[in-house]
């Protein structure tokens, strides 16, 4: 009895339409012009930002990276939503709201872009959930070593 309802559970972790699946992956975007203008007070609202856009669009963020020219997110998507819709939507609703916060940030007269076009994205395949996490802690410890 105990073994069914184990499955259960585990089954019920990301179920879509016709199926369930828990698609992981990695990410990493940068800000426009590759500028490095994540640092201090920016930094930790970057953080809070995408925890909370995350949470809102039930993605689960697994680990991430704020550094001082780019994010590395590893993340667990929903199966009813599509990586470019998320991508899109992290990215246009995080940057209105840093915008929000640091209105330095803007640029007058221009468009109100703060992350560059595109990003890179890797499903979790081949390499287990641990060499990902290391190598974001890696990211951000280099960042700290290279920003002091």
């Amino acid at each position: 009895m105990r073994e069914r309802n184990a499955v259960k559970v585990a089954r019920s972790v990301l179920r879509g339409g016709a199926g369930s699946n828990a698609c992981h992956l990695t990410r990493l975007f940068i800000p426009k012009f590759r500028r490095k203008v994540m640092y201090g007070q920016v930094r930790e609202d970057v953080r809070e930002v995408i925890r909370k856009l995350c949470e809102m669009k039930g993605v689960k963020l697994i680990t991430g990276a704020v550094c001082a020219d780019h994010v590395h997110l590893y993340v667990a998507v929903p199966p009813k939503l599509s990586v470019a819709e998320f991508v899109g939507y992290l990215k246009g609703k995080s940057s209105l709201m840093v915008f929000d916060r640091h209105p330095e940030y803007k640029q007058k007269g221009k468009d109100r872009h703060f992350w560059a076009r595109g990003y890179y994205c890797e499903t979790v395949g081949n390499v287990n959930e641990e060499t990902i996490k290391k190598y974001i802690e890696d990211q951000a410890e280099s960042d700290r070593i290279s920003g002091e």
